[in-house]
């Protein structure tokens, strides 16, 4: 019989935290799962799901303009933000009633509340000073927005967090990043109705993404009117009477209504108690874990954003799946994370997978790239200039797909089913005979017959 209090603690209660816990107690385990704020996560409370629905709201605008070309008369509309934030949060306290229910049903117990690590099989309940004991834990606490501390004002700046429940909306706002969540913001807010200003110390937006998607995407915020500031950061931020001013490096100073850092996220670790029970982290406060999601200490496990492999909800079931296979059905398994299908719900979309032209020329010797811009069928009555792009890079040796990347309507949609096409291993023989579906946008997929151009070690020829 077992000593322990549980035989799974789980710290966390994301979406890696929940499955984990509530498939081990599916398995006849004893389980607890703690979380100090709400269960979901990141994704669920103040992520992935609010934004979403923040993306359609901010789409509607767009939406009524197009209309006319279709024979459509749109009366005058308005907005009420306190109506959405509110729609918003019935939806995201009904998925955490789900997730409860799940763990319910399971028989998992939750707690709510902080829990900190005491030693290698012993977690303390902060809420009520309580330890307990059990033959292993999963640390599953994710990540928080990085608040940027070096910057001085950073303490009147909002990150993603608050975005979701602001009183009301400013008339402006200066986001500070170019990764995927300030890029997604500046489209959301500036769909609202905001004056948007994008401010970003790099060369050029959505650096990591293929540089046809950063360059459309960017040519696309230009056009709706969003300001982005290349090469230059924020270097303070002062409060006025009404509003903020935020003095950069080159741009001067900036009257705005408000200030958004999307700086990164940070595992949530500090004050976890890693160092009581021993378990190693990075230079980031990233826990350190082996191909099967094991610590260093062999009782300690660690899933999702809190290891800093790949930031995405996705990966931290599939990494908690794999958990439970190698540790409750004698089955190791380690996480695949490879070839991973990528959305940004930037306005235009964004849907890629595998290698961008950069990173495949790194690779392979010799490329093939097939790439169509064309104006999506939506777009010939409305009015509007919008461009799709559709790109597919082809390692010349063997045919095989490399990379897929989609820049325009549905592209995350899109994204997904590449992404069994290119884990399948398909070449672009694959593509070529895959009957079309038309009139269709993703039909460009399997008719571009003909290489655009090509790469040999990395240059075009």
């Amino acid at each position: 019989m077992s000593t322990y209090d549980y035989d799974l603690f789980v710290i966390g209660g994301g979406s890696g935290g929940v499955r984990s816990a509530r498939v081990a107690a599916s398995l006849g385990k004893k389980v607890a799962i703690a979380e100090e704020y709400r269960f979901g996560g990141t994704c669920v409370i103040r992520g992935c799901v609010p934004k979403k629905l923040f993306v359609y709201a901010s789409q509607f605008p767009e939406h009524f303009e197009d209309a006319a070309g279709f024979g459509w008369t749109v009366g005058e509309s308005t907005f009420d933000w306190k109506a959405l934030v509110a729609a918003k949060d019935k939806e995201i306290s009904r998925l955490e009633g789900l997730y409860r229910k799940g763990l319910d049903n399971a028989k998992a117990e939750q707690i709510d509340s902080r829990a900190e690590l005491v030693d290698a099989h012993t977690v303390k309940i902060v809420k009520t000073g309580k330890t307990v004991t059990a033959e292993r834990i999963v640390i599953a606490v994710g990540g928080r927005p990085n608040p940027h501390v070096a910057l001085k004002g950073h303490e009147f700046c909002i990150s993603s967090n608050e975005a979701f429940h602001l009183e009301e909306l400013p008339k402006s706002i200066l986001i500070a990043g170019g990764g995927y969540i300030a890029v997604e913001f500046a489209n959301i807010f500036h769909g609202l109705g905001v004056d948007v200003t994008l401010i970003y110390r790099g060369a050029e937006i959505l650096s990591r993404f293929d540089h046809d998607l950063r360059k459309g995407v960017h040519a696309a915020m230009e056009a709706k009117g969003i300001k982005i500031l290349c090469h230059d950061v924020i270097q303070e931020v002062t409060k006025t009477a009404d509003g903020f001013v935020a003095q950069t490096k080159s741009h001067g100073d900036l009257n705005v209504g408000l200030v958004m850092l999307a700086l990164g996220r940070d595992p949530y670790t500090e004050g976890l108690g890693l160092e009581k029970a021993g378990v190693a982290v990075d230079h980031k406060g990233a826990i350190i874990v082996d191909d099967y999601s094991r610590t260093n200490v062999p009782s300690i496990f660690a899933l999702g954003d809190v290891t800093d492999r790949v930031q995405l909800t996705p990966v931290a079931i599939h990494e908690a799946m794999c958990f439970i296979e190698t540790e409750y059905k004698g089955n190791p398994t380690s996480p695949d994370h490879d070839l991973i299908p990528t959305a940004v719900f930037s306005q235009p979309e964004i849907g890629t997978v595998g290698l961008s032209e950069e990173d495949a020329g790194k690779k392979y010797p010799d490329l093939e790239v097939y790439r169509a811009e064309f104006r999506p069928m939506k777009a010939t009555l409305s009015g509007r200039s919008e461009k799709m792009l559709m790109k597919l890079i082809v390692n010349a040796a063997d045919r095989k797909v490399v990379g897929a990347h989609i820049l325009g309507h549905e592209a995350g949609e899109m994204a997904q089913l590449l992404g069994i096409t290119l884990k399948a291993g398909c070449t672009k023989d694959d593509f070529d005979r895959t009957m079309a579906v038309h009139p269709t946008a993703a039909e460009e997929l399997v008719t571009m017959y003909t290489p655009s151009y090509r790469l040999k070690n990395g240059e075009r020829v």
